[in-house]
């Protein structure tokens, strides 16, 4: 079995066009902590695909 690939972190454009909402509401739910969880790189906002898609499914439950 061929190891699994790691798939790239997302940045918050990515994110706010996976989700079709502004990048200035991603930025709302950090701040209220409501939203998926992201993680700080150096000064650069990154989420983990997985932990979206998780959040994701977890609002439509």
């Amino acid at each position: 079995m061929a190891p699994r690939a790691i798939e790239p972190l997302w940045t918050v454009e990515d994110v706010s066009a996976f989700l079709g909402v502004p990048v200035a509401t991603l930025y709302q739910w950090r701040y209220r902590r409501t939203g998926p969880r992201a993680s700080r790189v150096g000064r650069h906002l990154r989420y983990d695909p997985t932990d979206v898609r998780a959040w994701l499914n977890q609002q439509a439950a």
